[in-house]
């Protein structure tokens, strides 16, 4: 995730230990249950039980255990979280420990009594996904009324006192609307907008074809940056970070690059740091059946299972396959461009699950770079020789 407001403000934040030392951020999918069918859903939920979901035991079990492993964040989320009987039970738990504990949501089932329960048990924020305007986001959700409950949810959640976000996935069918999302977060109050990249897999992966073009989306961000830099000229209080596409960061280094130097020095030692796609490392998923992924797009490799071995053993075995290959193995095993790339230290690669459900090979090119081969510093002879 790419803080675009902090890093042109110049205030992105400095790890202070390697990131190797560091704890991820883990993404609980409660319950696969959902009751919508949205188009671009990762987790492919339907409106239905699903047997087997971990037990409030288990889920108890689970947060303790990451509570000891001094995880920074956990984001509950779903299918619809708020559909789990015991969720508010579980954030308790989990904030009471110490966890900064928050709730990712359509909004559907969120007006002021419940945003006051998400409040009481200890959530700090929360994040409603809204895909445009009422028409665009009602045929995404699949279902009449929910861009309304959604933006009831926004007010409900900030009147609380709750921090809020909207989320917004960048799609062919949905980038016209982008401009009112983002002038509806500033004007509804909201703390921070999340701009998502298409990653193709559960429902989504029938999207690919969807995916905004390479001039689509290079015209996409040079908007998003410039908004950036209108409302930070304003003292807005919004802060506006993308998601699954660790391009983004190079491509604001080139922005920079002529006009500030310096700044894109800033921007391009900030990158470095990071190391690019922090799936494996800096986030991980687990999902309602206990099993552990890299990040909550990889459901069909599971690197462990949460009844069988502890998160926090997992986690830390650098030697399961598929955990040392993303931490310490990913440079030297890309395919295609991005293994010529010469910002390639600093995406990481970029989405290796994109790539494996484009291409059949988690270690091709990503199809969602939207590099030139100039940039990436790729010339003919390069080419020839992959």
């Amino acid at each position: 995730m790419l803080n675009v407001t902090r890093m042109i403000k110049g205030t992105s934040f400095k790890r202070k230990s390697p990131p190797s030392m560091q704890r991820p951020v883990v993404v609980w999918n409660v319950t696969k249950r959902c009751n919508l069918s949205c188009e671009h859903c990762y987790s492919a939920s339907r409106d239905v039980s699903y047997p087997d979901e971990l037990t409030t035991e288990d889920a108890r079990a689970f947060i303790k255990d990451l509570a000891e492993y001094r995880v920074p964040a956990l984001i509950l989320s779903g299918g619809e979280p708020l559909l789990r009987e015991d969720l508010f039970e579980l954030a308790s738990l989990s904030a009471g420990l110490g966890i900064n504990t928050a709730l990712s949501t359509n909004g559907t089932l969120i007006d002021e009594k419940m945003a006051k329960r998400i409040k009481e048990s200890g959530i700090y924020y929360v994040g409603v996904s809204i895909d445009g305007d009422e028409q665009t986001h009602d045929m995404f959700r699949g279902e009449r009324g929910s861009f309304r409950r959604a933006l009831r949810a926004v007010r409900a959640c900030i009147k609380e006192g709750l921090k809020v976000g909207i989320r917004f996935t960048m799609t062919k069918k949905t980038l016209e609307s982008l401009p009112f999302v983002m002038e509806l977060a500033k004007r509804e109050g909201c703390h921070r907008l999340y701009l998502s990249h298409l990653v193709y897999v559960g429902r989504g992966r029938r999207l690919s074809a969807d995916a905004p073009d390479i001039c689509q989306m290079r015209e996409t961000m040079d908007c998003v940056f410039h908004n950036v830099e209108e409302m930070l000229k304003e003292n807005s209080s919004l802060e506006v970070v993308t998601g699954n596409n660790d391009v983004d960061g190079i491509y604001l280094y080139y922005r920079y690059l002529s006009k500030d130097p310096h700044m894109a020095n800033s921007i391009y030692l900030e990158l470095e740091t990071r190391g690019g796609n922090t799936a494996g490392r800096l986030i991980a998923s687990v999902d309602s059946f206990g099993n552990i992924q890299p990040d909550q797009y990889w459901a069909f490799h599971r690197v462990g299972n949460i009844r069988q071995k502890k998160f926090s053993e997992v986690w830390s075995d650098d030697d399961q396959p598929l955990l040392r290959s993303l931490r310490k193995e990913r440079l030297s095993l890309l395919k295609g461009k991005c293994s010529v790339c010469i910002h390639r230290t600093l995406c990481g690669g970029n989405s290796r699950i994109r790539a494996g459900y484009f291409y059949g090979d988690l270690w091709a090119e990503d199809p969602a770079c939207y590099l030139t081969d100039s940039e990436r510093g790729i010339n003919t002879d390069s080419l020839k020789a992959i």
